[in-house]
């Protein structure tokens, strides 16, 4: 199967439902929605094997910051198309800049969800959170809506900032033939078919990277405990 049908379509909608109410940490429901994911889509759970090897033999994500490096600085629009830069972040307290892939990528649907049911935690400890997309303002408009995000999401068109940050990573033509029924051209504004790596970079209110988390495998996702205790460490040492 080199595509998906309605109906399969229609069992993963499902599949999404039954992990994204499911008990359990974040990565417990992203692993059980990559496993609901191969039965009804085998073709496409393979191909990500191949594409996470890959990315593995490459270093994929292995030179973007470090704890201890400086945080490379952004300016990019949110979704009501106002400039956000890291360092008028940075004044308010210690920040999690969350790189995701999109409003229409499950894994990060469940990934922003528990953020947003972590938010009041976060915000308690004087700690905030940033998305960034490689989408155009009329998505990330759609992500914060649906997900009912109280945080910014932030456009980085052509992934000029993940690119920055070794993070940009093209998916290549195989997946490209198999995500064929997402209208990739539409939500990032070009066809290059390039999205970033899922990472987190906790960073304290020097600007200095404090924890982070870089996997190619984008079907595994910094819990959310992990976060807080990033941030909450983060906040003390400032």
């Amino acid at each position: 199967m080199t595509s998906l049908s309605p109906a399969d379509a229609e069992q993963l909608r499902l599949a999404f439902q039954r992990c994204r109410d499911m008990d359990g940490t974040l990565n417990e429901q992203l692993r059980a929605y990559a496993d609901a994911s191969r039965a009804v889509f085998p073709a496409y759970g393979e191909a990500v094997d191949r594409l996470v090897a890959r990315l593995g033999g490459n270093g994929g994500g292995e030179t973007a910051p470090h704890p201890g490096d400086a945080m490379p600085a952004f300016m990019l629009p949110d979704e009501a198309g106002r400039l956000v830069t890291l360092p008028s972040l940075l004044q308010r307290g210690p920040l999690a800049v969350m790189f995701f892939r999109g409003h229409w990528c499950p894994y990060c649907r469940l990934n922003v969800r528990a953020v947003v049911q972590a938010f009041d935690r976060i915000e308690a400890m004087g700690a905030q959170i940033v998305a960034v997309v490689p989408e155009t303002l009329e998505f990330t408009r759609q992500l914060k809506a649906e997900s009912g995000a109280p945080f910014p999401v932030l456009t980085d068109l052509d992934n000029g900032y993940a690119l920055s940050l070794n993070l940009a990573i093209w998916l290549g033509a195989e997946i490209q033939r198999l995500l064929s029924y997402q209208d990739m051209a539409k939500f990032h504004g070009n066809d290059g078919w390039m999205l970033p790596i899922p990472a987190v970079f906790v960073v304290g209110r020097d600007g200095i990277v404090k924890a982070r988390f870089v996997d190619p495998d984008f079907r595994k996702r910094m819990e959310i405990d992990d976060l807080l205790a990033a941030l909450e460490s983060a906040g003390r040492e400032n």
